[in-house]
């Protein structure tokens, strides 16, 4: 990067990256395929160039929530299968069939309208059925009450002509939190997934290649539910790995520099809404970086920054595009020095946490004005 525009950048290490697919696959069953959810510029990390890596280094399958996510993979470049979690209009039925994208279709009325408009082309759609079985978002209703009348609705999608029922799914909702309720939980999400598709091979004689259901918390907590293919999400960039088993690396690290260095005496007020207020003689540096490059507001005065020699408080209210760190205790840190908000020496957690999220927000909220600079 040129040193006129060293003000705050994303590090992104593809090395990380490769490691980690690799130690994911390592993980699952031989002959279960890889899914990577590139969803959100691959959780800001660059949909383009980690889509890229996975297509190199043997994935299977890519996930993107929209039309455009998946457009942009296909027009750099990229020849793998690409599943669209969300919903897509039925007028780009075409677009997806041409551009060989797999739809989610959650409820008959959709499955009706893509058929329709494959039929009017005389062409097919690669579908995926998606289930709710206690996410309570997308899906056909499968639970209780629901539970004949959804064997009636996906049967009757799947016969739709101009369809191609190529895969089954559902997502859970816990399966990253412990506990036993949790655990409980998880389980019947899959005991229902799973009863639910011999009951439709029973009752209809559907089968489909590829069922899946094990996101990022499930690869880890629960491995035998990896079935057909597994979903990483925050997993493949280094997060989530709560038990450390499979050793993953994280794959961004956020870094700043210090722009300007003053002296305040006590008793000095700091920042909007003066709420934080000196009680030394403090040597405050103002850093390059705000809300508005993805840091949130909320974690003001509650975490600290890495800096050489340790970790420097952060101090009043973050601006827009600037926020205070107290460098009393490190008069080796000066007017240019880096400063790491996240990576390898400050956890990612410890920002979430002191801003009350998850990791997956503070990732996402890094902005589009600050540069990704890749490594490896």
């Amino acid at each position: 990067m040129d040193d006129l525009q060293k003000r705050t950048w994303a590090e992104v290490s593809l090395k990380n990256l490769r490691h980690n697919y690799e130690a994911i696959r390592a993980a699952i069953p031989e002959g279960c395929r890889f899914l990577g959810v590139v969803k959100a510029d691959a959780y800001g990390h660059g949909a383009v160039p980690v889509s890229r890596m996975l297509e190199e280094a043997g994935a299977d399958y890519l996930a993107v929530s929209c039309l455009d996510e998946a457009m942009e993979l296909r027009e750099a470049g990229i020849k793998m299968p690409i599943l669209i979690l969300g919903h897509t209009p039925p007028k780009y039925t075409e677009t997806l069939i041409d551009n060989n994208i797999s739809q989610t279709i959650s409820c008959f009325a959709k499955a009706k309208e893509y058929s329709d408009a494959a039929c009017a082309i005389g062409k097919e759609l690669k579908i995926h059925i998606k289930l709710d079985t206690g996410m309570s978002r997308l899906g056909f209703l499968c639970s209780e009450g629901y539970y004949q009348e959804g064997l009636r609705n996906v049967a009757e999608a799947c016969a739709l002509p101009g369809l191609n029922h190529e895969g089954i799914y559902t997502h859970f909702a816990v399966s990253d939190e412990f506990g036993e309720d949790n655990e409980d939980y998880t389980r019947r999400q899959f005991a229902l997934f799973t009863g639910f598709i011999e009951d439709l091979k029973k009752q209809s004689g559907l089968s489909f290649k590829i069922r899946h259901c094990a996101n990022s918390g499930a690869v880890v907590n629960y491995p035998e539910m990896a079935l057909d293919m597994v979903r990483p999400g925050l997993l493949l960039y280094g997060y989530g790995d709560t038990s450390g088993r499979l050793g993953l690396k994280p794959c961004m690290r956020l870094v700043t520099t210090v722009s300007t260095i003053k002296v305040y005496e006590p008793g000095t007020s700091v920042s909007y809404g003066r709420r934080y207020t000196t009680d030394k003689r403090t040597r405050m540096g103002v850093l390059a970086i705000g809300y508005a490059d993805g840091l949130p507001r909320i974690s003001s005065n509650k975490c600290s920054y890495a800096v050489k020699g340790g970790f420097a408080p952060q101090c009043g209210s973050i601006c827009m595009d600037m926020c205070m760190v107290d460098l009393s205790d490190f008069p080796q840190v000066d007017v240019g020095s880096e400063v790491e908000i996240f990576g390898e020496q400050n956890s990612i957690c410890k920002i979430s946490d002191a801003a009350g999220t998850i990791p997956y927000e503070l990732l996402c909220a890094v902005s589009k004005r600050v540069p990704r600079v890749y490594k490896d």
